[in-house]
């Protein structure tokens, strides 16, 4: 399933914790893992200082992924190591996509304080750009990485790009002989205050079990049997989809990104977003169709 992962890393703490977990998919999956470091050459520093600066950078680079292909030999594990000069997310998403990456895995920051909730990380940028999927790890305390995962969490609209996670939720549940979980949820705060708000949950819980029903039939067509299918109700859906990872001890959230185009590609609050910054296991993001906005 899991042929070629990318691992891009920039040395930190937060991405030597990853690497760990990049290890077991691979042995689990028989793959060879790309080891990526990017020498950032869009920064002013750089540019203005480019010679030796930049040989500074690639110098680093090449000790990382050496670093890093030392710990997979250990494990039997085969890397390809490269060092390439660029704007980070746009040579990682440019790299997967000329060497045919099945997955690459990212830290969703580097390094502790402030700057990991800035608006545009490399990790952000890829989940939004990358034709690939994309598994995100918080490498904090309260996080958990299992592997191989026991249980795999599929959250469901119905769009699109649910449809393309349900499909990698299932070849992954597959493959690990994981229970697969498949929620909808149903925001009550989008209803208002009104007279007719008991109608139109009832329509609404109606339309997710619909989604719900048919999402667990392509599952089962494809010979696995769901775990479990609930409608949940919340007044955030991201809360509501942790909430349900604590409650039913979930190892791996799955879910799909539109992939939008435009500025409003940049805009935060959206519900995969909030989920690989907040969510305390892994996250695969697999991107939908581009919509038509511009």
């Amino acid at each position: 399933m899991f042929d070629k992962l990318l691992f891009p890393t920039d040395g930190s703490d937060g991405a030597a914790a990853v690497f760990d977990h990049v290890l077991d998919v691979a042995e689990a999956h028989d793959a060879t893992v790309h080891v990526l470091s990017v020498a950032d050459t869009t920064r002013e520093s750089v540019t203005q200082f480019r010679g030796q600066v930049v040989d500074a950078l690639e110098q680093a680079g090449v000790r990382t992924v050496q670093e890093a292909a030392g710990r997979a030999s250990d494990r039997g594990v085969p890397t390809v190591t490269e060092v390439m000069q660029g704007e980070p997310y746009r040579t990682i998403v440019d790299y997967a996509n000329t060497y045919d990456i099945d997955l690459v895995i990212m830290p969703t920051h580097g390094r502790r304080g402030l700057d990991r909730f800035l608006l545009g990380s490399t990790t952000e940028r890829v989940v939004r750009r990358s034709d690939v999927p994309v598994l995100t790890i918080r490498p904090d305390d309260d996080v958990t990485v299992r592997y191989p995962y026991r249980n795999v969490l599929v959250p469901t609209d119905g769009s699109d790009p649910a449809d393309a996670a349900l499909n990698i939720g299932i070849d992954v549940a597959n493959t690990a002989s994981a229970a697969l979980h498949l929620v909808s949820v149903v925001n009550v705060t989008s209803l208002g205050v009104d007279v007719r708000t008991d109608i139109q949950t009832a329509a609404l819980e109606e339309n997710a079990e619909g989604i719900l029903d048919a999402a667990a039939g392509r599952a089962r067509e494809a010979g696995i049997a769901p775990a479990a299918t609930a409608v949940e109700f919340g007044g955030s859906v991201s809360r509501t989809v942790r909430t349900y990872v604590t409650d039913h001890d979930i190892d791996l959230v799955i879910l799909g990104t539109h992939g939008r185009t435009g500025f409003d590609r940049y805009v935060l609050g959206s519900v995969t977003e909030q989920l690989v910054r907040t969510a305390p296991v892994p996250v695969l993001t697999v991107r939908g169709a581009p919509d038509s906005q511009s």
